[in-house]
């Protein structure tokens, strides 16, 4: 695999943000779009992403296969929620290793977990997904949303080779309509996919992000 940058990386915090002011906007109310309630609040921010990313992704499901559609699980992420993630997962890992520094065990959280202040989740910029078929059966891609390297053995990152013919065949349709429709994945998270963000800005060579926290 390629050499990936993190979400804890330097070069992302330092991307400036030049607020776009896009509201939020409610994956729901779209009819190209399936929306899981596993990750439901009583807000319903998890249905919510901004309003540039919700035109991307009904883009996105009109590239899909015949049969397919895209099958959301959570898009935005209040900074209090994406702050206990994180630290939670660095927790975990402090645990299992104890003799990392401090700034080692920050960026391996990241791998899984975005920093709170640069989390693109917080600004409303990221959503995750899979792809289910028009009857809402979910589609085998390699792992579980949310899949952490550590439970998944690194089958949870994008190009990860030990995973099925099946699975593979999966990630490509759902990478090859996301891509299309202007979005960006997380390479160690299939389901992880941006627009507008630090992340997104970096990688595409944008002067700035769209998108600041909510």
């Amino acid at each position: 695999m390629a050499p990936i940058i993190l979400m804890g990386a330097v070069e992302v915090a330092r991307i400036p943000v030049l607020e776009c002011g896009d509201p939020l906007v409610d994956l729901r109310e779209s009819s190209l779009l399936e929306v899981d309630p596993r990750q439901a609040d009583p807000d319903g921010a998890y249905a919510m992403v901004r309003e540039g990313v919700a035109v991307r992704l009904e883009r996105a499901a009109r590239l899909l296969p015949d049969g397919l559609r895209l099958l959301v699980t959570e898009g935005y992420r209040p900074l209090a929620l994406q702050t206990r993630y994180f630290d939670e997962y660095r927790a975990e890992l402090r645990r299992t290793h104890p003799d990392w520094p401090d700034g080692h065990l920050r960026s391996q959280t990241s791998r899984s977990v975005a920093p709170p202040e640069t989390a693109p989740h917080v600004a409303g910029a990221a959503v995750d997904l899979t792809l289910c078929t028009t009857g809402g059966d979910e589609l085998d891609l390699g792992t579980p949303v949310d899949a952490s390297p550590e439970a998944s053995g690194g089958a949870c990152y994008t190009d990860a080779p030990d995973i099925s013919d099946q699975a593979r065949h999966n990630r490509r349709a759902l990478c090859a309509a996301l891509t299309t429709a202007g979005l960006i994945n997380y390479p160690t998270e299939w389901w992880h996919w941006s627009y507008g963000d630090r992340y997104w800005a970096l990688l595409t060579g944008a002067p700035a992000a769209r998108y600041g926290p909510m």
